[in-house]
């Protein structure tokens, strides 16, 4: 339910990266800009700050991505804190060899010009930009990493690996970029923001912007909007002073008489229910507007703020859920029915006349399962197994299987059951591997229910085979599961989700 903006979001990266095909005619001389940047660190005359901020934020746009790269690594690297003399300087402390009246005075940092780019008209947006430049670039650099061990030499040699790729200034990087997170983190705190219900009469500028960050049911037309916003819909969002008339991330709400299990129930099916009627707040949509602001958890002030403002505007809501997409939920099934083709390929090469087979080895089937699908299958989709044919059937491009009763029947029972293994039991680091799971878990919210089908948008069906799933806050529990989950990777789940895993492993998911 969490997405970023949508591609056609002229992103930071997006832009920059446009210079390096068509040239900038309006770019500036990148040691005119630099020295610029040198000179917003450094001058103490505060009556020609603003001037000297001015020309460096217009100069840095100004550039081309490689420029944009080069100027990043002079920030990270030159302005940063001379870390070598700050190592000896602690050696001599803790082996108390400081010598008295020693002061350690270190060089001018980058986090001087973050200081004085908030406190400069329109730098909150300019600091929030460049850190998606920081982010895309070492994106970028983590892309070609992973594409360059897949395919070994070859690519090696295609791949513009240039100084900018080398570790030590990924590293100044992504201490620039740590530097730029805490103080964005601080500075939006949610004291500092302002919730606001966004609403047709809102200004032209801001629907538009509603409509172009919107990421996880894309708004179609006007009329699509206008619903979205009126009776029996809420949307709301945090504005900052700072960045006036663009929310910084907004969330939509449906009133409903009950939580959704379909996306059509929300979106195009049914007229809303007269208000008074509604018993369940359902969010529906949640969207980050800057890619700069990316592990700053907005979202878990916005929601809580929702439900103390609904609760209190209308005293008959007692349920706050959500009806949230499972982004990575194909990938990682897709992956694992793949990996365990490739294992039974060469345990078959290795063990011709039969044997135990690889301890890699899973059968993600239940029998019955596997025999549906041996027998349900057309012969265009036929493998040596379920799983090969379950995979066949989920990479075929035309989707032909959600027009199949039989289909649809056979697929139900190992999606449904490998989905809820995919949310309770897969995890990175302790905690939920999909990232919308690990959102709303970590914000205090429970697994409620999966609903089958309940999108069959081209998106809906690529995602997560159709499947959405039911997030609630229980109120009175919110801390509790949300200290929890960080504390341990608890994941409290309803027993109607539970029943689709298998017994021996539900002790893995925290009942609720």
């Amino acid at each position: 339910m969490m997405s970023n903006p949508p591609r056609n979001q002229r992103s930071a990266m997006d832009s920059s990266s446009n210079f390096s095909v068509s040239g900038n005619h309006n770019e500036r001389n990148f040691d005119i800009v630099k020295d610029s940047m040198g000179l917003a660190i450094s001058l103490n005359k505060t009556e020609s700050l603003d001037v000297v901020l001015d020309d460096f934020s217009e100069g840095y746009f100004s550039l081309s991505y490689e420029n944009r790269k080069k100027l990043l690594l002079v920030l990270a690297k030159e302005y940063d804190l001379n870390r070598i003399q700050v190592r000896e300087l602690l050696k001599q402390y803790l082996g108390f060899e400081l010598r008295s009246g020693e002061v350690f005075v270190g060089c001018i940092t980058a986090a001087m010009l973050v200081l004085r780019l908030n406190n400069h008209t329109g730098g909150l947006k300019f600091l929030s930009d460049l850190r998606a430049d920081i982010l895309s670039f070492l994106k970028y650099r983590s892309l070609c990493i992973e594409v360059a061990s897949n395919t070994v030499v070859r690519v090696l040699q295609l791949l513009p690996l240039d100084a900018f790729m080398l570790e030590e200034n990924i590293a100044s990087l992504r201490a620039l970029d740590s530097c730029l997170k805490e103080q964005l983190s601080t500075w939006l705190s949610p004291v500092a923001l302002e919730l606001h219900q966004i609403t047709w009469d809102d200004s032209a500028s801001l629907l538009e912007k509603i409509v172009t960050y919107e990421a996880v049911h894309p708004i179609s037309n006007l009329l699509d909007l206008k619903r979205r916003l009126g009776v029996g819909r809420r949307c709301f969002g945090y504005l900052h002073p700072a960045i006036p008339g663009e929310p910084l991330i907004f969330i939509e709400v449906a009133l409903l008489k009950n939580v959704a299990q379909t996306i059509q129930e929300v979106l195009w099916d049914d007229p809303p229910i007269p208000e008074t009627e509604a018993a369940c707040a359902l969010f529906y949509s949640i969207s980050s507007t800057q890619p700069g602001l990316a592990g700053i958890n907005l979202g878990k002030f916005l929601i809580k703020r929702v439900i103390t403002l609904v609760k209190r505007d209308m005293p008959r809501v007692s349920t706050f859920g959500t009806l949230s997409p499972i982004p990575g939920y194909m990938q990682w099934l897709l992956s694992k029915l793949a990996s365990q083709s490739v294992i039974a390929k060469a345990d078959n090469m290795e063990q011709p006349t039969g044997g135990s087979g690889s301890t890699f080895q899973e059968n993600l089937l239940e029998p019955d399962e596997e025999g549906m699908l041996m027998n349900s299958a057309p012969e265009t989709y036929a493998g040596k197994n379920g799983m090969e044919v379950m995979l066949n059937l989920l990479t075929s491009t035309d989707y032909e299987w959600i027009s199949s009763a039989e289909l649809l029947s056979a697929l139900k029972p190992p999606l449904m059951r490998l989905c809820a293994r995919y949310l309770l039991q897969e995890k990175k680091r302790g905690k939920a591997l999909d990232s919308v799971a690990n959102f709303h878990l970590q914000n205090g919210a429970m697994v409620e229910r999966l609903n089958w089908m309940a999108d069959r948008s081209e998106k809906g069906l690529r995602q997560s085979g159709g499947i959405m799933v039911n997030y609630v806050y229980r109120v009175e529990h919110i801390e509790e599961y949300a200290q929890s989950y960080f504390s341990n990777g608890h994941i409290h789940a309803s027993s109607d989700i539970r029943r689709h895993i298998k017994p021996q492993k539900e002790h893995e998911a925290t009942t609720a």
